[in-house]
């Protein structure tokens, strides 16, 4: 029995409602959802009568189109299916349906060897091993590359028919790095596959940038009002020439980019060329050098990268460094993998002497993310003094995800499962700031507002905040945790303190016995690794013998609750 372009998309429409079990789908419902789907693909504004989707419904149920579907009738009024889990896309193909495809095949073959067609030649292997699979109930005898799995294909006919017929959409999107999703007016001109993904090319306006979308960041499509901004002079293939992947920079220029192939790999390169500029430059005993015309871009490392050892870029010098980079801080995860029992064995060190350093909490790519952020705080505030931010995750709040990293959450958790921050302060010992401090105790806190209460003395106030003297308590039970962003030892201001001096809050003069009479233990610490201390531990800073820098982020974490009035100032 033929079937029609609208009967189709009456069918698929009907299909998907019924699918959708978080609603329940009466006549006039269904009615509704095949008008509107007409219009958005055939632009038929005259709706769709009652007894067209009756009978809809009754040659879906029927084996006249080979559906078979188990429609039920519910309460006499709602539609649904039986089976959850059955959709009309799931049949099997009719033998009608296969003489079609048959004809079809027989036709692509003829074209194969023209030059027109050659992006034919997969197309018709798929549909030949599609058909052979449903005529012999046979395994498939060949595999394309899919992703059953891939999210944002249901867009794609969507997008193509707006595309088509030049029509604007409303698209809510959100990018990985978003919060939140967003809602905008998209005019659409270009479908592309990278790597079994999706991406739709327009943009938001006239004389707005091209943007590349991938679709399953796409959470709806909707059609708008607004005229279709058409985008002249655009050129797909001219647009993606010179890279590698989906990431263009229109205004960049391509560069030549060298890598060296090993014998092994070479021949791989050479007959899957990684670009269509690829040559080679030069062959030799143990491997070939090739270049490219290409943007360096996301994709291009990205693929360089997938070869592992066996490729090394040559030039240009920064792709060669960002290569490195990437593959230090691999090496990183590796290397320096964080363990449950060199945890376990410090923290009991950490509970008998009230401190311990554990190394390796911070990868070298996390160390350069945190300096980064505070070099470009300082460059942005001048005025600030270079050596301190007293409330460093107030000031920069993005550095909150890498300082409180998985590794440090994993050590805290252990510690106690309630433990909150209560302080976040960065400082540096620089050359220029070279001071140092005499043996004490760290015994304040930091609250955003002053109220006298039983408890609490020694009230000052410092950036916006309080600083104040509580009771022993939570000092006792206070966590400090200090990331080293740089190696500390005796020439550069590492910390000295007295081991087991954390029980409870001195005064001067047995502050000055005990430093007198005790053995002081050296805190030396390599870049990326913690100091995990009480606040009551006796401890003192030296002064730095050399020019070097010495970079600290201090913690303090805890699970006591401040008195009614007062709040921690983070």
């Amino acid at each position: 029995m033929p079937v029609n372009r609208n009967a189709l998309i009456r069918f698929r429409t009907i299909d998907e409602c019924l699918k959708n079990r978080q609603r329940r789908w009466t006549l006039e419902d269904l009615i509704e959802a095949c008008s509107e789907a007409l219009y958005e693909y055939e632009g038929i504004d005259k709706g769709v009568s009652r007894r067209t989707v009756q009978m809809d419904l009754q040659l879906m149920r029927s084996d006249k189109l080979g559906y078979n579907a188990p429609i039920l009738v519910l309460e006499k009024k709602y539609y649904t299916y039986e089976d959850p889990n059955y959709s009309i896309t799931n049949i099997p193909l009719t033998k009608q349906d296969l003489g079609k495809l048959t004809e079809v095949v027989e036709i692509l073959r003829q074209f194969k060897g023209f030059s027109h067609f050659q992006e034919l030649s997969g197309m018709v292997q798929r549909l030949e091993n599609k058909i052979h699979t449903a005529k012999t109930n046979q395994e498939p005898i060949i595999d394309f590359e899919k992703n059953d799995h891939l999210k944002g294909l249901e867009h794609i006919e969507a997008l193509y028919q707006n595309i088509l017929r030049k029509n604007a959409v409303e698209l809510t999107y959100q990018s990985f790095r978003a919060k939140e999703a967003s809602a905008f007016v998209f005019h659409a001109y270009y479908l592309k596959e990278y790597r079994n993904r999706w991406f739709v090319l327009g943009n938001k306006g006239k004389n707005a940038p091209i943007l590349t979308l991938a679709l399953d960041r796409i959470i709806s499509i909707e059609p708008t009002s607004i005229k279709y901004i058409e985008r002249k002079g655009f050129h797909p293939a001219e647009y993606f020439n010179h890279v590698i992947g989906v990431t263009v920079e229109p205004t960049t220029l391509p560069e030549e980019i060298k890598i060296f192939a090993d014998r092994d790999t070479a021949p791989y390169i050479a007959t899957k060329p990684i670009h269509h500029s690829q040559q080679i430059v030069d062959e030799q005993p143990h491997g070939t050098i090739f270049s490219l015309q290409v943007q360096l871009n996301f994709e291009l490392e990205r693929e360089i990268l997938g070869f592992g050892d066996r490729v090394k870029v040559l030039s240009p010098e920064r792709l060669k460094r960002r290569i490195k980079e990437k593959y230090e801080y691999a090496l990183d995860l590796y290397q320096y993998e964080f363990t449950n029992s060199s945890i376990a064995n410090e923290l009991k060190k950490f509970y008998h002497k009230g401190f311990a350093m554990l190394r390796y909490v911070y990868t070298r790519k996390e160390l350069n993310q945190i300096k980064t952020a505070i070099d470009q705080y300082f460059k942005n505030n001048p005025e600030k003094e270079a050596y301190s931010i007293r409330r460093l995750l107030v000031a920069i709040p993005e550095l909150k995800s890498v300082v409180l990293n998985a590794n440090l959450l994993s050590i805290l958790k252990k510690i106690h499962p309630e433990l909150r921050l209560v302080k976040a302060i960065f400082f540096d010992k620089t050359p220029d700031s070279n001071w140092y401090v005499t043996w004490h105790q760290d015994i304040t806190i930091n609250v955003a507002d002053k109220k006298e209460t039983e408890g609490y003395s020694g009230w000052s106030k410092k950036d916006g905040f309080f600083s104040v003297c509580p009771p022993e308590d939570i000092l006792k039970n206070t966590v400090t945790i200090r990331i080293h962003l740089d190696d500390a030892d005796e020439f550069n201001g590492a910390l000295k303190v007295i081991p087991g001096s954390h029980n409870k809050k001195l005064s001067d003069a047995e502050i000055q016995l005990i430093t007198q009479n005790s053995l002081a233990y050296d805190c030396v610490i390599r870049a990326g690794g913690i100091h995990l201390m009480r606040p009551l531990l006796l401890h003192a800073s030296a002064k730095a013998v050399n020019q070097k820098h010495r970079r600290v982020v201090h913690l303090e974490f805890t699970s006591f609750e401040l008195p009614e009035g007062l709040e921690w100032a983070e």
